[in-house]
């Protein structure tokens, strides 16, 4: 019996830890949105996520690249999800920047990371420019081998972007040139392994942590189909899912305390 009770116990214990917790994460400021100033809702409407500078942390958003001083920002890291090789994932992404100064140039990436183990792999990388394309970043790696972008050319529509989550730094920028916004943009990539990934969002300032800057994206989806979030059990049903079976637990030592007839 006492086998048994402590069976129950670690299992209930298990079940609570994986219903409360979420398999997607945000480091640092990650939030969702509607249209806001110059952010439009994405192609096919509704709300949109993103990831910013403002209110980051040390190293959120950083990709550790040699030669370049990241400071604060922000990573968002998807739910898990399965692919065959040969498998489409598509969405929608915004580059926005308050920065557009040469040395405080700040950058966005999407990468794909294996759960197998394997080193993430960087779909693409978006970096402040004040003229030409802001993808791939300057100084940063390029386009994934299977990434396909529509349209193909991704020039900062210049001028200080209004967008809430830029914060302080909304309405503003750092020299005049460079600031603005990629408007939406469409990205696919075939998958060339099949298994199990996150896809993970980041953006980071350089050098400073002032005039801010983000990627909105929209749409995820792999062959067509939403990655969707998981369902989290909420603390007080945790709680009472604990409860109960803890009750459950005393039940059956009463029980086996009864005397017999």
């Amino acid at each position: 019996m006492k086998k048994l009770i402590y069976s129950i116990i670690m299992t209930v214990f298990a079940c609570c830890f994986a219903a409360s917790a979420s398999a997607y994460e945000c480091f640092g400021n990650c939030g969702t949105l509607g249209a806001d100033g110059v952010v439009t809702a994405p192609p096919g409407g509704g709300d949109y996520q993103y990831v910013t500078t403002s209110g980051g942390e040390m190293g959120g958003g950083s990709l550790h690249v040699n030669g370049i001083n990241e400071t604060n920002g922000s990573r968002y890291v998807s739910d898990s999800f399965s692919v065959s090789a040969g498998d489409s994932l598509h969405f929608y992404f915004n580059y926005i920047t308050s920065d557009g100064a040469a040395g405080y140039t700040d950058y966005a990436w999407v990468a794909l990371r294996p759960l197998n183990g394997g080193a993430d792999l960087i779909l693409f990388t978006a970096r402040s420019t004040p003229k030409g394309n802001t993808v791939p970043g300057f100084e940063l790696p390029g386009l994934a081998d299977g990434v396909v972008l529509s349209p193909g050319s991704t020039p900062i529509i210049n001028g200080a972007p209004v967008w809430g989550p830029l914060g302080g730094s909304s309405g503003d920028c750092f020299t005049g040139s460079g600031c603005g916004y990629t408007d939406w943009i469409g990205m696919d990539y075939i998958f060339a392994d099949g298994g199990i990934y996150n896809l993970i969002f980041g953006v980071t300032n350089v050098f400073d942590t002032a005039y801010d800057s983000g990627l909105a994206f929209a749409g995820v989806t792999v062959n067509d189909k939403p990655i969707d979030k998981p369902t989290a059990v909420s603390e007080p049903a945790t709680l009472t899912l604990m409860l109960a079976s803890l009750g459950l637990v005393g039940a059956l030592r009463r029980r086996n305390k009864a005397p017999t007839a």
